[in-house]
């Protein structure tokens, strides 16, 4: 059996940190079987060297390897292309086609992305798992397979179980063993020996001297959270190669390739919202509806038992508590009713919280007379309720409109109106 280092050099993977040489060691340990394996690991981490370590050191090397990416076939011929088709089985399907597994009988067939494969055939892939049959397209024919199935993806596996989009009985059948690739970020040591790697590889490409880099510059690599991984790394050194004329990287000219804004650092405050916190802010917003709605009914209260009573201040006696909650410590509110001043039915809402308004806009308060906040369960009618209270003030001032109309709190024209609305 091969050991780590010796695997590194033969498939020229680069770097020195213990989770990859963990991953080596595992690909090694269970090449020599035919159990399933899945790769797990961020985009660009170098997922597809692990299925090539497998399949070179197992007793299938002789056999061959092929490599599907699912994520890039379409969902309506993926079934033809991993199990094949008969003649005729679609449009299109102008002879019989082999499919993956038919071809790779024998050897290793690693499937990329295999997270994004319908579920439709991830049932047909369950049962190739565990019998090694499987049926072509359009055909009712059972055929045999002996394939040794390597599959990766950079999915979470669990999430899209939860969320019915990966079967998990497929799940654990794939992931026999589970080998972990760490992100680039993860790996600060290797980051410049891969970028020096790249670099020369470049330079013989590009047939020019390869780039250097100064310290900060290397540092600064180090920090940064390469959320594209070995493949971001490796074309930001083919940018650097091609581009720059001076072969001596400074840390001002990496970082016009490498903006600041994704430099890895302690992340202090979640910026992105979960249901939970949109739930948060409707609970909040409900609660505010319900306390405006039990003000709303508590100043209901308090104007019906000003229009029964037609004295502020024996109201306020009754209703302290209930006056405090709506209006605070309003001393207006409390100084006209010490004065014995009913407020008036014409008055609107807003006059009630502040007396002093501009008199003026008492030419339109005829359209606040019939007051809109009465109690559906008030079964006299408001309309009977105005006549008595216009004539109390009637007698009350001996039938002098003027007075009437300022006890009312109402314009004289607005009480001669209702006079001659009502026929009093």
């Amino acid at each position: 059996m091969e050991n780590v280092q010796a695997v590194k050099q033969r498939f020229e993977i680069i770097g020195n940190d213990p989770k990859l040489n963990r991953a080596i060691e595992k690909a090694i340990q269970v090449a020599p079987t035919d159990i399933s394996v899945l790769v797990t690991g961020e985009s660009g981490v170098g997922k597809e060297s692990i299925p090539k370590i497998i399949h070179a050191l197992s007793h299938r090397k002789h056999g061959k390897y092929i490599a599907v990416n699912c994520g890039a076939i379409p969902e309506g011929t993926i079934d033809s292309e991993l199990f094949g088709h008969e003649k005729g089985a679609f449009t299109g399907a102008v002879n019989t086609r082999e499919g993956y597994f038919e071809v790779a009988s024998g050897g290793t067939i690693f499937l990329d992305e295999v997270g994004e494969l319908p579920l439709t055939t991830q049932v047909r892939l369950l049962r190739v798992l565990e019998n090694g049959e499987f049926i072509k397209v359009g055909s009712s024919k059972v055929q045999k397979t002996d394939v040794r199935i390597v599959a990766a993806t950079n999915v979470k596996m669990f999430e899209a179980i939860e969320k019915g989009k990966f079967r998990e009985d497929l799940y654990y059948r794939l992931s026999t063993v589970e080998i972990n690739l760490p992100p680039l970020r993860e790996r600060g040591e290797d980051i410049h020996l891969l970028f020096r790697k790249f670099s020369a590889d470049f330079a013989t490409k590009y047939k020019m001297p390869p780039i250097r880099l100064d310290e900060q510059a290397v540092n600064y690599l180090k920090q940064y959270r390469w959320d594209g991984n070995i493949r971001q790394l490796r074309n930001i050194a083919e940018q650097i190669s091609v581009i720059e004329t001076k072969r001596d990287i400074d840390l001002v000219t990496i970082q016009t390739y490498l903006p600041n804004r994704n430099a890895q650092l302690p992340s202090l405050v979640n910026t992105s919202k979960s249901e939970s916190d949109f739930s948060n802010e409707r609970e909040i917003l409900y609660k505010v509806l319900f306390d405006m709605k039990n003000d709303l009914n508590d100043l209901k209260k308090l104007t019906l038992e000003l229009m029964k009573n037609g004295n502020s201040s024996q109201v306020q006696e009754v209703n302290q508590s209930l006056i405090q909650k709506i209006y605070g410590q309003n001393e207006e509110f409390h100084q006209n009713a010490s004065t014995n001043r009913a407020i008036p039915l014409s008055e609107k809402p807003s006059q009630i919280v502040n007396p002093h308004l501009d008199e003026d806009e008492d030419d339109n308060d005829e359209n606040y007379l019939i007051a809109e906040t009465i109690d559906d369960e008030e079964t006299l009618k408001l309309e009977d309720r105005e006549i008595q209270l216009i004539k109390k003030a009637l007698e009350r001032n001996n039938g002098k409109r003027k007075a009437a109309a300022d006890e009312l709190g109402i314009s004289e024209r607005t009480l001669y109106r209702k006079i001659k609305q009502y026929d009093l």
